[in-house]
């Protein structure tokens, strides 16, 4: 094996980023086919040469291997030789293994013997056997950095040296910035280029660097920074702490640190005044538009000015559509940086004043150039930032209300600013952490006298249940704070308004009809009237079963106009859940989850569009894609610490495994949402779970359970109020009460559900309602009914839930002996069950189609059978005659538990009824036998 081979790769720190650059570093020097080696490293500045230089040296000390090395150094470029002692000053002790002529001219060249000046290839061939001889008894690697700094005499040697290796156990490693002159001959030897960092490593590595920065201004500089390691690094420290905490505008243009100033100034500096002007005018305009940069410096400078900065390859000039943009964004910085601070104010009111027509930016420059606080500008900004929020922009709307508490005179207006900046944080913008921050500088600026604004009683109540779940509180602090108010129930409040949306979900997420009273009289009492989509919300989403059918003209004009703005896609969205609208705007809620994906939606919306998207395509019977995008959105709650809304996205995941057959992932995901809602008072989370729970006991015949879930979510005889998701779970409830002889509450059920309105809200909703009225009325007269159910306009859009009444009704018509209209309805549902992926109803449905005299296909057919112990028992007492009481009498437990047990052994047995036991038990012992 090569000496060199396992040199590269830390033992204890890892470089972010980098793992494929060391691994090509590991495999280039570890090929046992080639002896000694020479590679070079090339990247921009800053991209992380040097650390991966480092990286490899420490790896290969590690390993027992020697390293030399030596740096560039600007002021010893003119010093012959200065690179090569730098590098074999560990080795003077060594030079006497040389022959004398070549020790002698080794000596003179690096400066620690004297004589006449060694000749070029003497010297070079003296430096190469040095290494060769020196690596006979331990091999070497020779790391040089910043090879363009080096003296042209030693770039001469090790140009020769390089390329001499083969053969032996020198490894050479060199790097050199991109672009840069150099004296040393690359050419004929391998070259690596460090590339930028990609985004998920860039946010790695500033989080790493700086986790004290705000995840809002990470992902700015994450932007700002292009991949380049150092910028990453550097960039916060120029920032203040009000600043990286987000308490405090951050620049449009970020500020260098020294080390970022070295770099990038140095090449802005020696620009002419006017050809830095322009460039301080685009920096500032960050648009790239010509035309304004010219306007703005009318009369002081010219586009002629800026061949100087082209000719130095500092920006581009585009001659089609007339755009100015800097090779790197950080030559932007270094242009405002090295400007003073009038100069710069100077600029920012040149770009207002051209830029009349374009509040939000105007607002910006004119807040940038102000010196004091200026009430005209703060609010020009407020309205600014509201725009942006209008136009999805949350983070945009955060940083101008937040620059606008700034410039406020008055200590009420900067804390209410503040307060409002908080709420669309927590709302929208997902940086809880940074809304904190926000409302403790309002409370800080203006305490409270008694009362809080309604921005930030609203950002108080969302912190509250993200971080402790806690309901209650929440929800008395925010209607407090509407009581307590000063505004008149004026519909045109956005506090106020914004407020009550947030009030909404607190009583959904309660579960609790009480919740619901002081938000009614809060809208009625709205003037002149509710705005339209909170009063279609409350119909729908609060007690859909009984008000919505009433908003559904008015919902449809709000899905026709639903637009692109996030925070209106996901409430209309919210109000379209239960009368199972999702489908008609579901191309705006996916366009939002890609924004997401991209980063350009705010978080929340992101969140609400996952959580609807998964809901529809869950009914729909895409199973998988729910799936996938419930994984999605837990991930998302994790990365951004919205613990509380995991459970949505749980919910989805336990309903597709309770339909698919896996009970035990159905019961954990529901078990950790029972156990978190629970002492929170989330009771609207644990009738989720509920639902879910129904389902999943359904499908594994577990009758008694999915009956016990079912009346949890909904007591029989009544469509709950105020628990919408009651209305998903009716057919659920009435199947499980008559599969344990509960028909009087399986009636009750189904004549609330004809009662109330559910079945004007959704051709689905109707479909269940005359479902289960068909399952409780009587032999022949139920086919009808169930005929109805399945000859509604769209219901094949939802596949489960038109299966299963196919299901039900194939059920029926075999106990008519109606064999083979039965037979085309189970066939159907089969087929139907089958393309859903939907295990337990294919076993069950399969069960009931042979009982019909129809064999099952292949497929469906049930393999080895696996009965408990008990139901064992139970199959053998009922296969002599006993009834479900007596054999409960022997086994010391209910009739109904009995019951429920043997609808669990039918389909296991493929078996629809008692008659067939005896039959199915004796093929078991000969299949045991066998």
């Amino acid at each position: 094996m090569n000496d060199l081979d396992s040199t590269v790769c830390p033992a204890s720190t890892r470089l972010v980023g980098r793992d494929g650059d060391l691994a090509f570093i590991q495999s280039f020097f570890g090929n046992s086919e080639v002896q000694g080696a020479a590679l070079l490293l090339s990247g921009e500045a800053g991209v992380g040469k040097t650390a991966v230089l480092d990286a490899v040296a420490a790896g290969a000390a590690r390993n027992g291997i020697r390293v030399l090395r030596a740096a560039g150094v600007q002021f010893e470029a003119d010093i012959g030789y200065a690179g090569l002692n730098q590098l074999l000053v560990p080795l003077f002790d060594d030079f006497d293994i040389l022959d004398d002529v070549h020790r002698d001219a080794l000596r003179v060249a690096v400066g620690i013997g004297s004589g006449p000046p060694p000749d070029r290839l003497l010297t070079s061939t003296a430096a190469l056997l040095l290494l060769r001889l020196t690596s006979v008894r331990t091999p070497l690697l020779v790391v040089v950095d910043d090879l363009p700094w080096l003296d042209r005499a030693t770039n001469a040697v090790l140009g020769f040296v390089a390329r001499r290796l083969v053969g032996s156990r020198i490894g050479f490693l060199a790097a050199s910035r991109t672009g840069s002159d150099s004296f040393f001959e690359p050419s004929g030897l391998t070259e690596r280029r460090l590339e930028p960092l990609d985004e998920s490593s860039s946010a790695e590595l500033l989080a790493l660097a700086h986790p004290d920065v705000s995840p809002a201004v990470r992902r700015r500089i994450v932007t700002e920074a292009r991949g380049n390691p150092l910028a990453l690094v550097e960039l916060p420290t120029a920032l203040s702490a009000e600043q990286r905490a987000t308490l405090a505008a951050v620049p449009a243009v970020l500020p260098l640190s020294d080390r970022l100033q070295a770099m990038f100034a140095s090449r802005v500096a020696g620009l002419p005044e006017r050809s830095r002007e322009l460039l301080l005018i685009a920096a500032l305009d960050g648009t790239g538009d010509l035309a304004a940069v010219e306007a703005a410096a009318a009369g002081r400078a010219s586009v002629d000015d800026l061949a100087p900065a082209e000719q130095k390859r500092l920006v581009s000039v585009s001659a089609d559509n007339r755009r100015l943009s800097f090779r790197h964004p950080l030559i932007g910085s270094a242009v405002v940086e090295l400007a003073t601070a009038s100069e710069r104010r100077r600029a920012h009111r040149a770009l207002a004043d051209v830029l009349g027509d374009q509040l939000e930016r105007r607002a910006w420059h004119l807040g940038e150039a102000s010196v004091g606080p200026d009430e005209t500008v703060a609010a020009l900004l407020e309205e600014a930032g509201r725009r942006r929020l209008r136009r999805g922009d949350a983070l945009g709307a955060v940083t101008a209300l937040t620059r606008s508490a700034g410039l406020s005179p008055a200590p009420a207006d900067e804390s209410r600013r503040l307060a409002e900046a908080a709420y669309v944080g927590v709302d929208s913008g997902g940086e809880l952490e940074d809304a904190s921050r926000l409302l403790a500088g309002a409370r800080q600026v203006h305490p409270s006298t008694g009362q809080e604004s309604l921005h930030a009683a609203a950002a108080s109540a969302f912190l509250l249940i993200n971080r402790d779940g806690d309901i209650d509180t929440a929800y008395r602090l925010l209607v407090g704070a509407i009581e307590a108010g000063q505004h008149g129930y004026d519909a045109s409040d956005p506090a106020l308004v914004e407020a009550l949306h947030l009030l909404v979900l607190l009583c959904w997420y309660g579960g609790d009809p009480k919740l619901w009273q002081p938000l009614t009289a809060f809208v009625e009492r709205l003037v002149p009237e509710p705005p339209e989509l909170l009063w279609v919300i409350m119909q729908t989403f609060g007690d859909p079963a009984r008000t919505g059918a009433a908003a559904l003209p008015r919902l449809s004009e709000l899905i026709a106009t639903v637009g692109d703005d996030p925070t209106r896609v996901v409430r209309v969205g919210t109000a379209s859940v239960f009368p199972d609208r999702l489908g008609e705007f579901r191309w705006a809620t996916r366009r939002l989850v890609e924004q997401g994906r991209a980063g350009t939606a705010p978080v929340r919306r992101h969140l609400g569009a996952l959580m609807h998207l998964g809901l529809d395509y869950f009914h729909l019977g895409r199973w998988d894609d729910a799936a996938q995008l419930a994984a999605e959105g837990l991930r998302l709650c994790e990365d951004h610490d919205y613990r509380f809304f995991a459970w949505y996205f749980q919910y989805i995941q336990a309903a597709v495994a309770g339909v698919q057959g896996d009970g035990g992932t159905s019961a954990e995901l529901t078990e950790e949402i029972v156990r978190w809602a629970t002492p929170r008072g989330t009771h609207g989370a644990r009738f989720f779970a509920c639902h879910a729970r129904a389902l999943a006991a359904l499908g594994s015949g577990d009758f008694e359970t999915a009956y016990q879930h079912g009346s949890t979510l909904s007591p029989p005889g009544t469509v709950a109020p105020y628990v919408p998701i009651a209305m998903w779970g009716t057919m659920d409830l009435v199947e499980a009460a008559l599969r344990t002889g509960r028909e009087k509450e399986a009636a009750a059920h189904a004549a609330a559900m004809r009662a109330s309105g559910m079945a004007a809200l959704s051709p689905r909703l109707e479909l269940l309602v005359l479902a289960c009225e068909a399952l409780t009325t009587p032999a022949e007269k139920a086919v009808p009914l169930f005929e109805r159910a399945l000859s509604l306009p769209g219901a094949e859009r939802w596949p489960f839930d038109v299966a299963r009444v196919r299901l039900f009704h194939g059920e029926r018509l075999r106990r008519l002996r109606v064999t083979t209209e039965a037979r085309e309805q189970l066939t159907q549902a089969l087929d139907a069950f089958q393309r859903l992926g939907a295990k337990p109803w294919v076993t069950r449905t399969a069960a009931e189609l042979r009982a019909s005299g129809q064999s099952a296909p292949a497929a469906a057919r049930p393999g080895t059978v696996a009965l408990t112990a008990q139901e064992l028992q139970i199959a053998t007492l009922a296969a002599t005659g006993l009834t479900n009481k007596q054999i409960a009498e022997r086994m010391f437990l209910s009739h109904r538990t009995i019951g429920t047990h043997l609808y669990q052994i039918y389909p296991k047995l493929g078996i629809t009824s008692r008659a067939a036991l005896r039959d199915a038990l004796s093929r078991l012992d000969a299949g045991d036998e066998g």
